[in-house]
């Protein structure tokens, strides 16, 4: 897991790193494979409670490698699906997973490097970040979960103009529509997502597995359905002794010292 992808884990902090610099890190095969194997273990290991996901060098992601597409080892269609599929599982795995995802942008993101700054829980980018999807210039349909993560993001009709175009958007736009969360100057990047995954990773760290569950169900739910997984998901976590510390820990002000448990909040309901 330490080709393609550089993994490396210290304090509950799991750093990501895409690691194929004189390629822009675009995503071929081999990274694609790495990347959800990364994202699985991510998932899984209990002890990583928050993750940033970056490139070396000087881009964060090219998007798909087009070269390594039309290579002739495989039919472009068939390669494009086995680098989709395991590009999906590791996003639906960021997704899905407990510990909050902060991508940290290092420098230009193109096609399904875009995809993957989207999915980010939190986006914190450099200043010399840019981003432009370029998927209909190739004539490719969008991934990476974009269609579904930029809407939310940036808004339907931004989203749609940006896909046909593929206009180019510089740090300070992608901070105006909301794409990034933060900007900050590029020596500070790796300094201030490092902090950042620190702080969220001293939290509950399945509550804030589960309040990224209840945000993203919050765009296909009626308000009573997600007010009852809202209830659900307040009264499981209150019966855990995190609540108590952070209460506690609230009202003597002073930092509270969470530990993990489990928080069953999902959409198996009923209306």
């Amino acid at each position: 897991m330490t080709n393609t992808i550089q993994f490396d884990v210290s304090e509950h902090v799991a750093i990501l790193t895409m690691n194929r610099p004189d390629s822009a890190n675009s995503i071929n095969r081999e990274m694609a494979i790495e990347l959800a194997n990364a994202a699985v273990e991510c998932d899984n290991n209990r002890d990583i409670k928050a993750v940033v996901l970056t490139g070396s060098g000087s881009f964060f992601c090219g998007g798909g490698d087009l070269r390594a597409f039309t290579s002739g080892e495989t039919e472009v269609s068939e390669y494009i699906q086995t680098v989709v599929t395991n590009l999906h599982a590791a996003i639906s795995h960021f997704a899905r997973m407990d510990a909050p995802l902060i991508c940290a942008v290092n420098g230009p993101a193109g096609g399904a490097g875009v995809s993957l700054a989207a999915s980010g829980d939190i986006v914190v980018a450099a200043d010399c970040a840019s981003f432009v999807l370029g998927y209909t210039a190739v004539g490719l349909v969008p991934d990476g979960g974009s269609t579904y993560n930029l809407p939310r993001r940036i808004g339907w009709s931004r989203a749609a103009e940006l896909m046909l175009t593929n206009r180019k958007v510089n740090a300070n736009e992608a901070y105006r529509i909301g794409l990034v969360t933060e900007i900050v100057n590029q020596d500070n990047l790796a300094r201030r997502a490092r902090g950042l995954a620190a702080a969220l990773a001293r939290g509950p760290t399945e509550v804030l597995g589960a309040t990224k569950r209840l945000l993203a169900s919050s765009g296909s739910e009626s308000l009573e359905t997600q007010l009852a997984l809202e209830e659900r998901g307040i009264v499981e976590s209150a019966r855990h002794a995190n609540a108590a510390a952070g209460i506690q820990a609230f009202l003597n002000k002073c930092e509270p010292n969470f530990e993990s448990y489990s928080v069953g909040v999902n959409n198996e309901h009923s209306t």
